[in-house]
């Protein structure tokens, strides 16, 4: 049981896995699959439930769609924290720069290092 919702732990595939992200779309599980796998990570990918259904509010209503097909991602390390890693710098990119909350969110298509506001030195 996580101590709180930043770190949660689930066993995947019979796996005791630290989770990474619930419910995501294929294309952004295959993102993080290849982001931790390339910071060798051991990364668990599996379907998510489907969300519990609401039944119809009269017989004659027509059935509601299907949800979309979403995804776990988990890694084996239970002491991954995606927060921690992000803001700790310790996750690189392929071409080694260093994974920033903009490229982990898939907001930049690429990685650039920024210099942490602490190390910026002081302008008054």
């Amino acid at each position: 049981m996580a101590i709180n919702q930043n770190h949660l732990f689930d066993d995947l595939d019979g796996v005791k896995c630290a989770i990474v992200e619930k419910n995501c779309k294929p294309e952004r599980a295959e993102f993080l699959r290849k982001l931790l796998t390339y910071n060798h990570y051991t990364v668990v990918v599996v379907k998510s439930p489907p969300p519990k259904a609401a039944a119809p509010a009269t017989p004659d209503a027509p059935p509601p769609p299907a949800p979309p097909e979403t995804f776990t991602v988990g890694v084996t390390d239970v002491t991954f924290n995606a927060t921690n890693a992000i803001f700790g710098r310790l996750l690189h990119a392929p071409g080694g720069h260093i994974v920033t909350l903009k490229y982990w969110q898939q907001k930049e298509k690429v990685a650039h290092d920024e210099i942490p506001y602490f190390e910026k030195g002081n302008t008054w």
